[in-house]
């Protein structure tokens, strides 16, 4: 799989600018704030359907533009693809995978396959339960549309049975037969859930322990830590669960218990990262992390999915840069920096200099 250009439009601070990529190692240098990142940003946001970091599409139009307008091309082994997203100020969106309109968040998923690193994905380790979460859904996601779908009716239901839990605690009242129907409902959904997430989990630890071991020789243990603790996790199981938790989650009018708490229980040398590994061992934890989500990927769709590296080389030591070069080589990668001298262990490569949102330069 490889993107061969992309047009941004009104984009951040691009007005008009087409790329054409390499299909192997693609630099992108310049300075800060000039926008190396948002090139990135647009390809990820073809993967994904929404930015890596902007809280709302609006922010994604050049200021003072009414619309912004992406288009990709993009291969796989099977066909060629021209994807294309326009961005309206009033918060409409529109995608487009080969003129057909992408009505579902889950209909543009299996598409573009991309792994996005960047220095947030080094706290990865240490950081909150929610950043490990969206570490598996932004995989999961794009190779099963049914797991997005899965999810997003999970947090639909979820939402009501917590207006509903508020609504019972300001009325004093201690059950109610609507909780049994969210929860029914939630149960459903959480089985199909938990089977992607642990399935995704083993998989990424057997990766990310071997490449844990090629960089530092530790011995890295992922495991799946779901939020709601049962030995047998079919739908009947789930909803005996959460129905005797009733009265509790009345008490804190909120849900208590679900996969919105599930997290990844990791440990170096058998002791637990978060707490005990030093910031070298966080960091190779994390990098190993993401290569193996990479490695994930290319076991299912049995293609590597595009690298997306955004200024991380920098945030490196040698020996983790060193690996991550050599790991990379024979797929297409999108690197930015804002130095050259970190990444001449990556082998041939095109440049692309980036000053004020336009391509000022390119050359390999």
């Amino acid at each position: 799989m490889y993107i061969s250009s992309i047009t941004l439009s009104n984009f951040r601070n691009y007005t008009s600018q087409k790329i054409d990529f390499s299909p192997h190692t693609n630099v992108i240098i310049g300075d800060n704030a000039q926008g190396k990142t948002n090139i990135l940003e647009a390809v990820y946001l073809f993967s994904q359907g929404r930015s890596h970091r902007a809280k709302s599409d609006k922010e994604l139009i050049k200021f003072g533009c009414d619309f912004s307008k992406l288009s990709l091309d993009f291969h796989d082994a099977k066909r060629d693809y021209n994807g294309v997203i326009q961005l309206v100020k009033n918060g409409q969106k529109s995608i487009k995978i080969n003129h057909v309109q992408i009505t579902k968040l889950s209909m543009l998923m299996n598409y573009l396959n991309v792994v996005m690193f960047s220095p947030e994905d080094l706290n990865l380790v240490k950081g909150s339960p929610s950043a490990r979460r969206r570490f598996i859904d932004s995989s999961v996601s794009q190779l099963y549309p049914a797991y997005l779908t899965s999810l997003i009716d999970y947090h639909k239901s979820l939402s009501q049975k917590n207006s509903l839990l508020k609504a019972l605690r300001t009325k004093g009242v201690k059950s109610d037969v609507m909780l049994s129907v969210w929860n029914e409902q939630l149960s459903r959904e959480a089985e199909k859930i938990i089977r992607y997430r642990s399935e995704f989990v083993d998989l990424i630890n057997k990766y990310a322990s071997v490449i844990q071991s090629e960089i530092s020789g530790e011995i890295l243990d992922i495991t799946y830590s779901p939020g709601i603790k049962l030995d047998n996790f079919d739908t009947n199981s789930i909803f005996e669960y959460l129905e005797k938790n009733q009265k509790r989650e009345i008490d804190f009018a909120s849900s208590q218990i679900g996969i919105q708490r599930d997290d990844i229980h990791i440990t170096i040398n058998k002791n637990e990262a978060k707490l005990y590994g030093s910031q070298g061992q966080q960091r190779t934890a994390a990098l190993s992390m993401k290569i193996a989500q990479a490695d994930y990927i290319n076991h299912v769709k049995e293609e590597y999915p595009i690298l997306l590296l955004d200024d991380i080389m920098s945030e490196l030591d040698i020996n983790r840069r060193l690996y991550l070069s050599q790991k990379i080589k024979g797929k297409q990668v999108l690197i930015t920096s804002t130095d050259t001298d970190l990444l001449e262990s990556t082998g041939s490569t095109k440049i692309f200099k980036i000053k004020n949102g336009s391509v000022i330069r390119e050359g390999t």
